[in-house]
């Protein structure tokens, strides 16, 4: 079975990292295409032995991208096409029919109640995404949370496929030894406290609030990890706040440095109201971090038993704060990795996409479950 993964850009980003823990596993031969930007995640990509192509799309209005991208689909022979992002989600469904191809997932990472990929929703984003929808086969909501807002969005239950994302659990083992090497070269002393923040910076993450929580945390640090456009308006907030001297600001990273960063910090927090899954809080507790967050379906839909290490806060600035002073006063420590995270294994989350791809082709009789429903 040959499958194309179409995605918006393959920056560091959540959805781009998941994609290739998942292509490093699924049992199948897989290329890539990403529409904008080929980032950090394509060098990765192709260091894996994935071929991986750039359609130089200009922008969300490009239409003639969509062509290019259905002879590529067309001259590809290609047996499933699979979606990933908002914009690949559109034309990638258009050009995959346009094309012949029948077979056509897609993947939804980052739908919010109010936003998409950082965005604002609005009507003529529903309504676009509804009508090139009915183009596919199905699509994989990635928590319980994200099925129930497509099925509010008017997606028919039939087509919406419940598999959670996964995790490589062993590549974020805490050590010592590279928590001490990643303090040294970002120049933070070893007895700091560290609060971690990790994503793309954009308004509907809510990195200012850390920042201003943080900030009321005499000498505490704040490590912060991603890029985006919101980077150069957190750093003059950092400078209104007092806080320049206390913000490690790493940028966007590359794959193999985030167990580091995680290993540096001595709490992580997740401050954004709206996720779709919450892959870096996982990344975390399974680094045996202490997590806050405001909102994490990963977390949120599991049982209090298997996520002892996260804690749920309220969304504003006094009450991160509070939550971060009591665990401030608890002292720096590792916590066991909880069962969650083992819950969320990426070969499983692997086997259950490769199921799928063989519902959908007709590989097995279409009644049959090859993968999680709800």
């Amino acid at each position: 079975m040959r499958v194309l993964h179409v995605i918006t850009g393959l920056g560091v980003g959540g959805a781009e990292r998941q994609l290739r823990a998942l292509l490093r596993r699924l049992p199948v031969t897989c290329e890539v295409l990403t529409l904008t930007n080929p980032g950090p995640v394509a060098d990765d990509l192709r260091a894996d032995g994935i071929p991986v192509t750039h359609l130089g799309m200009g922008g969300n209005r490009d239409v003639a991208a969509l062509p290019r991208l259905t002879r590529v689909i067309r001259e590809g022979r290609y047996d499933v096409v699979h979606t990933h992002l908002y914009r690949a989600c559109v034309y990638g469904r258009i050009a995959a029919r346009t094309a012949g191809v029948r077979a056509v997932l897609a993947t939804e990472h980052s739908l919010g109640e109010h936003t998409i990929e950082g965005r604002p929703l609005s009507r003529g984003t529903r309504a676009l995404y509804r009508a090139t929808e009915r183009f596919g086969s199905a699509t994989v909501a990635v928590s319980a949370t994200v099925a129930e807002r497509l099925r509010a969005w008017g997606v028919p239950a039939e087509r919406i496929h419940l598999i959670p994302n996964g995790i490589e659990a062993e590549r974020f083992r805490f050590d010592a030894v590279a928590r001490q090497a990643t303090r040294a070269r970002l120049g933070l002393p070893d007895d700091a406290f560290v609060v971690g923040g990790m994503g793309r910076l954009v308004p509907d993450k809510r990195f200012d609030v850390l920042l201003r929580a943080v900030a009321r945390q005499p000498g505490a640090r704040l490590l912060l990890v991603g890029g985006g456009p919101q980077r150069a308006d957190l750093h003059l907030l950092a400078e209104r706040l007092g806080m320049s001297g206390r913000l490690a600001d790493v940028g966007e990273c590359s794959e193999p440095e985030v167990p580091g960063l995680l290993a540096a910090m001595d709490v992580f927090v997740s401050a954004s109201a709206e996720e779709a899954f919450g892959l870096a809080v996982l990344e975390a507790l399974a680094a045996g971090l202490p997590v806050l967050h405001v909102a994490c379906p990963a977390v949120d839909e599991l049982p209090a038993h298997e996520v002892p290490g996260a804690r749920r806060v309220g969304s504003g600035v006094r009450e991160l704060a509070d939550a971060l002073r009591a665990e401030q006063a608890s002292g720096v420590r590792r916590l066991p990795v909880p069962p969650a995270v083992h819950r969320y294994d990426i070969s499983g989350a692997a086997d259950r996409i490769a199921g799928l791809y063989a519902r959908i082709t007709g590989a097995v009789p279409t009644g049959a479950r090859s993968d999680s429903k709800r």
